[in-house]
């Protein structure tokens, strides 16, 4: 597919200027940075590709969030690149379509083709119900997909409600044919969300994370990213003091620190197949700290793809210590399986499936040593019910 049609050049006179420090090889220089008409870049070797999407029509009360791509990019060639053997792209623009769906429509073609080309694509939007689009490319794969959305509210809407960026998963949940086997919710901030839809959540067997046990465990973001396709960054989630440039920061949220080491999480997993960061506005931006903020979330992400080891646990590999604990009441034993390679831990529930070619991705379910442990307490782990449920 020619993905150039949908990909606009960035004007580099338009970027806004950003401090200038002392050094070599800085992002913009070491891109492929598609700048001219007629001189997109190739795609061959590539192993991530930015675009930004000037698409805002569903925002709620963050107006002027399209404008955000090349401010986001001010900040991000200016940072030095470490990882030789990485390539990168900037591969431009989607502008707004004629309608929404047209940008949707352009998004998920970008997204789909880059992805069959195993290249991650990081989508600087923009609103977040942009999460919708990157969500039909895998549509157009055939693939089963689970959503990480690291957000203070969960974005269900009310049944009543118009679509907009913070009812899109409502839409995500009703599309059919369905390719969602999961959705996670990090970080979501309880006096903004009803109680009901809490419970809704955990009836649909979905994952939410409170706010304040992830930034008391940050540790254990990592698994829960680690089992993303897609991870949606509604820099909302971000306090305002660290994130001033979106109409609806509050005074409570992730730390910068603690939105980059998620954001790295998600870079060394390798299941992960596309992120985005949605809801920065410009004109709000105080100095623009939040541009320079997603920018440096940028960059942890893409050294933690640099570092990705790739071990995915697979029926027949060797690399993997296995663990098997018998819970009492339960007829089968858990299976836990641990990397040789990072220590990392994963629940196996793979054996006795009849279902392993259409679920095949999902039987090995990301956890954490916490995991294990509760495990050998004689206490069933809340993620193995839950995905065993799933696969029912």
């Amino acid at each position: 597919m020619e993905i150039n049609l949908f990909l606009d050049p960035i004007d580099l006179a338009s970027i806004p200027v950003s401090i200038v420090r002392p050094g070599q090889q800085r992002m913009g220089e070491k891109m492929r940075i598609h700048s001219e008409k007629g001189q997109f870049p190739a795609l061959e070797g590539l192993k991530i590709a930015l675009l930004g999407v000037l698409e805002e029509r569903y925002a709620v009360n963050n107006t002027a969030c399209s404008t955000a791509p090349n401010h986001i990019r001010s900040a991000f060639y200016q940072l030095f690149h470490h990882w030789p053997g990485l390539e990168i792209a900037d591969l431009g623009n989607i502008r707004a379509g004629h309608s929404v769906d047209d940008t949707y429509f352009a998004v998920n073609q970008v997204v789909a083709e880059l992805i069959r080309r195993s290249i991650i694509p990081i989508v600087l939007g923009g609103s977040q119900d942009l999460t919708f689009a990157m969500y039909q490319a895998y549509e157009s794969l055939g693939q089963l997909v689970n959503i990480v959305s690291v957000d203070p509210l969960f974005d269900l809407g009310q049944e009543e409600d118009e679509f907009n960026a913070q009812s899109y998963l409502s839409r995500i949940i009703l599309h059919q044919p369905n390719y969602l086997f999961n959705y996670t919710n990090l970080g979501y901030q309880t006096y903004y969300v009803d109680a009901l839809a809490v419970d809704l959540m955990k009836n649909l067997l979905f994952d939410v994370y409170r706010i304040g046990m992830i930034k008391s465990h940050i540790e254990e973001a990592e698994p829960v990213v680690r089992n993303a396709d897609i991870l949606s960054f509604d820099i909302s989630a971000v306090r305002a003091a660290d994130a001033p440039g979106n109409a609806n920061a509050g005074p409570n949220g992730f730390t910068g620190e603690e939105a980059c080491r998620v954001v790295r999480y998600a870079g060394l997993s390798d299941k992960l197949t596309c992120i985005g960061f949605f809801e920065y506005n410009p004109l709000l931006d105080q100095n623009y700290v939040t541009a320079g903020l997603i920018a440096q979330m940028i960059w942890y992400f893409l050294d933690g793809v640099a570092n990705r080891s790739n071990d995915l646990p697979g029926s027949d590999s060797n690399d993997f210590a296995r663990y098997n604990v018998r819970i009492e009441g339960q007829d089968d034993e858990v299976v836990f399986l641990r990397s040789k390679k990072t220590d990392r831990w994963w629940i196996d529930l793979s054996f006795g499936r009849t279902d392993r070619k259409k679920y095949e991705r999902h039987h090995f379910v990301p956890c954490s040593r916490l995991d294990y442990d509760q495990a050998m307490q004689d206490e069933l782990p809340d993620r193995w019910w839950q995905f065993f449920q799933k696969l029912m």
